[in-house]
């Protein structure tokens, strides 16, 4: 295959970013309700666990603001190595040493200087924050750099989004066996008793993955020049916000996959919480991973042959339908295990086509605003479909902490202790919100997302039918 080496390497990238996303987003929510604060005192740990999440509220949607900027800075790199991989491999290796100390207590300071572990988690954070923003709006704006061709971009995005898979549900599967593993080689532990050095030594080898990652594919793979990407000019920063807030259809898309990404990443990360604190399961959540990285692997390979057949508009339509006919299943199936499983297989499988459908739509608005606005501008594009998973993440986040301190879900609780009334407040976090979410998103997209396949290719044709003009005069 011609861009072999390149596929494998995009997707050696993809695994450790969403490895890391996948830490990042929904198990460090985890780490710090079940984990760092257990102390006797209730009301002390309520105050703490409500901080640090009011405090990632903060800081990730104050530098959701920043990403543009971010997207600005990544355009007007000029490198040897060029304009993406110094951002990919230096956002990875940064960030990856922040992920490693937020899942620590600071040497104990959690607890016994609350304020002074506060402030150090809040630098921490930001560091990671911004670091992993330039890793990660690189990394994808790296899409219409290797192609300008619909379908060479669907495969790289294809490949793409299978490592990304990989990373993201493998990290189920490899969770808690590696907590354990390092909690009894640190700690001494006996048994699945996890304590805050195995949680960390989690988190180390999920950064050396991301790290691995970006330098493979900062080293495998190859920008591609064009006539069409030769119009690139410097970004300055009143430009930043117009190019995005000019493209029409990128706004749109925009809108629909946040209110999709938002109902999505609360579920997950509430799927932790439902086995340990409702089915009282936590020994077999690995097979929830094992389910969706099978799932996942066959979504993204089937996506190609689908897009050809029905296009990007009835796959993201009805993948959202599916994963709605999944919260129905996961309501049917209670505590009963099997029927879980098989609600984990129905709402995830179109999730990864449902993404890449997203992505390739706001990866082609790329040439629809250099079309319709005159400037091309691609890591700032780009850069919408991050600020929007974070944007997502970060209002998810204060969504799973209400969740788990309202429904009674905090330290060592346990599955009788959960009372009716708090289930119910618990099913309404992880279920009932997000499918009205799905159903607005469903709408939007439907009435107002107009950049097909097919007005792509248009829009490519007539804008290099119009450069090779230029030159010839």
């Amino acid at each position: 295959m011609k861009h072999l080496k390149e596929y494998v390497a995009y997707a050696s990238g993809a695994l450790g970013h969403d490895a890391f996303y996948a830490t990042l987003s929904t198990y460090l929510t985890l780490f710090v309700t079940s984990q760092l604060f257990t102390t006797a005192n209730h009301a002390f740990n309520n105050r703490m666990i409500t901080s640090v999440t009011v405090l990632i509220m903060g800081i990730r949607i104050l530098e959701v603001f920043c990403d543009p900027l971010i997207g600005g800075v990544v355009d007007n790199t000029q490198t040897r190595w060029g304009k993406f991989k110094p951002w990919v491999v230096g956002g990875a290796i940064v960030s990856a040493v922040m992920l490693a100390l937020i899942f620590t207590d600071f040497g104990g300071l959690a607890t016994s200087s609350p304020m002074l572990y506060l402030i150090l988690f809040g630098i921490a954070f930001v560091l990671l924050d911004v670091f992993f923003s330039f890793n990660d709006i690189a990394f994808w704006s790296m899409l219409p750099a290797l192609s300008t061709s619909s379908n060479t971009r669907a495969l790289f995005g294809t490949v793409g989004r299978f490592g990304s898979t990989i990373g993201a549900q493998g990290v189920p599967i490899i969770i808690y066996p590696v907590i354990i593993f390092f909690s009894q080689l640190f700690s001494g532990t006996q048994g699945s008793t996890k304590t805050s050095a195995g949680w960390f030594g989690f988190a180390v080898v999920i950064g050396i993955l991301a790290i691995a990652g970006a330098i493979f594919t900062a080293t495998s793979t190859k920008k591609k020049d064009s006539l069409i990407r030769s119009e690139t000019k410097k970004t300055h920063v009143k430009d930043v916000f117009r190019a995005i807030g000019e493209n029409d259809q990128l706004m749109w898309q925009g809108l629909s996959y946040f209110l999709f990404a938002l109902s999505y990443v609360v579920t997950n990360s509430l799927l932790a919480y439902y086995f340990q604190y409702v089915l009282g399961e936590t020994d077999k959540f690995f097979m929830v991973g094992i389910i969706t990285t099978v799932l996942g692997i066959i979504s993204v390979v089937l996506f190609p042959s689908i897009e050809l057949a029905v296009q990007r508009k009835a796959i993201y339509v009805g993948g959202i339908c599916l994963m709605l006919i999944g919260y129905v299943t996961f309501l049917l199936a209670g505590t009963n295990l099997l029927p879980v499983y098989i609600a984990v297989g129905i709402f995830f499988f179109p999730y990864p086509m449902i993404f890449l459908a997203a992505l390739m739509t706001i990866t082609d608005s790329v040439e629809y605003g250099q079309w319709k606005n005159g400037t091309r501008n691609e890591s700032v594009t780009l850069s919408v479909r991050p600020l929007i998973d974070k944007l997502a993440g970060a209002l998810a986040n204060g969504m799973v902490i209400l969740a788990a301190v309202n429904s009674g879900m905090v330290g060592h609780a346990k599955p009788s202790s959960i009372h009716p009334a708090q289930l119910l407040k618990f099913k309404g976090f992880m279920f009932f919100a997000p499918m009205i979410l799905l159903v607005l998103s469903a709408f939007i997209y439907l009435a107002k997302v107009k950049l097909t396949e097919k007005k792509h290719q248009e829009i490519v044709n007539e804008l290099q039918a119009k450069l090779s003009a230029e030159q010839n005069n």
